[in-house]
C-alpha cells in the first residue's frame, strides 16, 4: 500500500471541501507526470474543476521556499500556481492548476519567437521580482556554483562512461571550473529561477506561460535563466537566432534602466554560463540513471553536449577542454552503446 498517498488522500478529504466547486459527492485524484525530484503530483477532479494535490516528503523536500517564492512571484504578476492549502509538516500542498500543457510541445519555427518573447517578458519580472532578493535567497556562490560542476566529474564521467581521468585531465577541470565560476560571480546578480525551461512553463494561449517549479530559486547571475531557456536540453535552435534572443534580453534590461554588460560581454557572460549549466545537466542527468533509475533524460544528453561543445568552443582559453571532450569523451560515449549512433553523429561528430 502507497502510505504517502493514503495520507495525502486523507488531508484532502479536509482541504477541498474548503475549495469552490468541490463537490464531496463525487471526487477523485489521479496521478500526474512526476519530475526529476522526490515530489510527486497529482490532479483533484470534482465537478468540473481541478486542482494539483503535491507530496513532497519533507525529508526529501523542503516545501517552504516553493511557498515563500510563489507568493513573491505572483506579487510581481508572474503566473504561477496560487497556493490554496498547505501542511508543510507533512509534506502536503494544494495547488491551483494551470494545466499539462507544456510550451515545449507548442515550440516551432513558426511559432517558437511569439512564445519565447512572451517567456522572456516573464522571466524580466522575475528578475527584478522585490521581496525575495539578496539576503533572502539562497546566493549562487562559488561553492554552489562547484558543486553542481562536480557532478559532471563524479557521475557523467566515471559513473555513466567508465572514465579513469589522470591528474592531467583533473587539473583542466579544475581550471575550467574556476573560469565558469568567475565569469558568472562577474554578472549582476538577479533572482534566479534555475530550471526555466520549456517543460517549466505552461502554455497558455494569448498570455505569458504559467512558470513553475521555482522552488530552488537563488541570487545569482543574469544569464542563468536565459540560458536555461535559450539553451533548453530539451529542445535546439540555431545558434544565431539564440544570439538574437540573447541580444533582444539585454535590451529589455537597459529599458527597464538596469545596468549590465555591452553586447559582446553578455554573450560571453551567456556562453560560459551555458557551460556551467550543462556541466551541471550531464552530471545530473547521469545521476538519474545511476542512482534514481530514471533513464529517459539520456535521450537528452547528446543535446546537451552539443551545447556545451559550442560553449566552450567560443572562449579560446578553452580550447584544451573542446579538445578534450572530443578526443576522450565522445569516443567513450560511442563505446558505450548507450545511444545509437546516428544521434551521435547528429549532435556531436565534426
Amino acid at each position: 500500500m502507497d502510505q504517502r498517498f493514503e495520507q495525502l488522500k486523507a488531508w484532502l478529504t479536509e482541504v477541498l471541501p474548503q475549495q469552490p466547486g468541490f463537490s464531496a459527492v463525487s471526487w477523485d485524484v489521479v496521478p500526474v507526470s512526476g519530475d526529476a525530484s522526490f515530489r510527486r503530483y497529482f490532479r483533484a477532479l470534482s465537478n468540473g474543476c481541478s486542482w494539483i494535490a503535491v507530496d513532497a516528503p519533507p525529508e526529501k523536500e523542503d516545501s517552504r521556499p516553493f511557498v515563500a517564492v510563489a507568493q513573491a512571484l505572483a506579487q510581481h504578476e508572474v503566473a504561477v500556481p496560487e497556493i490554496h492549502a498547505t501542511d508543510l509538516d507533512q509534506g502536503f500542498m494544494l495547488l491551483s492548476d494551470l494545466g499539462d500543457d507544456l510550451y515545449l510541445g507548442h515550440l516551432t519555427q513558426h511559432s517558437v519567437d511569439a512564445l519565447y518573447q512572451q517567456a522572456l517578458q516573464s522571466l524580466l519580472l522575475i528578475q527584478a521580482c522585490p521581496g525575495l532578493l539578496q539576503g533572502e535567497l539562497p546566493p549562487y556562490d562559488a561553492a554552489l556554483l562547484n558543486r553542481e560542476m562536480e557532478l559532471f566529474r563524479e557521475w557523467f564521467l566515471p559513473g555513466l562512461l567508465g572514465l579513469e581521468l589522470s591528474d592531467t585531465e583533473n587539473t583542466m577541470l579544475d581550471a575550467l571550473f574556476v573560469t565558469l565560476t568567475e565569469a558568472a560571480l562577474q554578472q549582476p546578480q538577479v533572482f534566479v529561477h534555475r530550471d526555466y525551461h520549456s517543460r517549466n512553463l505552461m502554455y497558455r494561449p494569448e498570455q505569458a506561460p504559467g512558470v513553475i517549479d521555482f522552488q530552488d530559486a537563488v541570487f545569482g547571475p543574469v544569464t542563468y535563466d536565459l540560458v536555461s531557456l535559450l539553451r533548453d536540453c530539451y529542445v535546439a535552435w540555431p545558434h544565431e537566432q539564440v544570439y538574437g534572443w540573447v541580444e533582444d534580453f539585454r535590451q529589455r534590461i537597459l529599458a527597464h534602466g538596469q545596468p549590465v554588460a555591452d553586447a559582446f560581454e553578455f554573450r560571453r557572460w551567456f556562453d560560459l554560463m551555458g557551460a556551467q549549466r550543462h556541466l551541471k545537466v550531464l552530471g545530473i542527468f547521469a545521476r538519474l540513471k545511476l542512482r534514481d533509475g530514471k533513464s529517459g533524460y539520456l535521450a537528452d544528453i547528446p543535446r546537451t553536449l552539443f551545447y556545451l561543445l559550442h560553449e566552450l568552443s567560443v572562449e579560446p582559453a578553452l580550447q584544451d577542454v573542446t579538445a578534450w571532450l572530443h578526443q576522450v569523451v565522445i569516443p567513450a560515449m560511442q563505446r558505450s552503446g548507450i545511444w545509437p549512433a546516428e544521434e551521435l553523429e547528429r549532435w556531436l561528430v565534426a
